[in-house]
């Protein structure tokens, strides 16, 4: 059992799997992610110079119906009461989404919705961005790699590292907590610089050599 984290050890253990059984290794994603950061990326869209770039990605199943509406109205006040930001959201293809979100976010100048983006251009717009607005797992991982405070569209998560490491907060598909806690980064320099501190929990990018050893 190769184990990204100490937590994830000692719910192995708790498990009653075999304490030499279980290597706390790092998780691969890092690897991967660390293997690419270098590279540039053309992205299929345009990024305007001089705006902070927020990355939405929203689409699970549990935020279907009004909880996803919460989330496309508070990133259209956002942009509305910003007017140096720009937003881009690869959106998924789900009707439940995908139609949600063009009626919501649709016209608005400064928001790009695009198809879903490959791994590369999708790093790229990560290492691009101010800050992050995601109910994905595997962001919560990435994001703080990268130095990105992310906020989590949903009130629970598989990651608490992040969360403890303070890096990234949980705000739910809530559209007063989504709008306060972004405006806070995005006027607060010590509450953005706090979030954005680069801090890893889960890998350094030596996972995969410590699982073949």
């Amino acid at each position: 059992h190769f184990a990204p984290t100490e937590g994830a050890k000692r719910n192995l253990l708790k498990e009653r799997v075999a304490p030499n059984d279980v290597y706390v290794t790092g998780n691969t994603v890092i690897d991967a992610l660390l293997g690419v950061v270098g590279r540039q990326t053309e992205l299929p869209f345009h990024v305007a110079s001089g705006k902070r770039l927020i990355l939405v990605t929203a689409h699970r199943r549990e935020n279907f119906g009004e909880p996803f509406k919460e989330i496309c109205r508070a990133v259209l006040k956002l942009v509305k009461a910003n007017p140096d930001i720009q937003v881009v959201y690869p959106v998924h293809p789900n009707p439940n989404v995908k139609d949600v979100a063009l009626q919501i976010l649709g016209r608005h100048d400064r928001i790009v919705l695009c198809e879903p983006l490959n791994y590369l251009p999708f790093v790229e717009v990560m290492k691009r961005a101010y800050l992050i607005l995601s109910d994905s797992g595997g962001v919560q991982e990435e994001a703080p790699a990268l130095g990105k405070p992310v906020l989590v569209l949903r009130w629970e998560t598989e990651r608490p590292e992040a969360v403890e490491e303070g890096v990234v907060r949980l705000v739910g598909p809530d559209f007063d907590n989504i709008v306060r806690e972004t405006q806070r980064l995005l006027d607060d320099d010590a509450a953005y610089k706090a979030m954005a501190r680069g801090v890893s929990p889960y890998g350094d990018g030596q996972a995969s050599g410590r699982i073949v050893a």
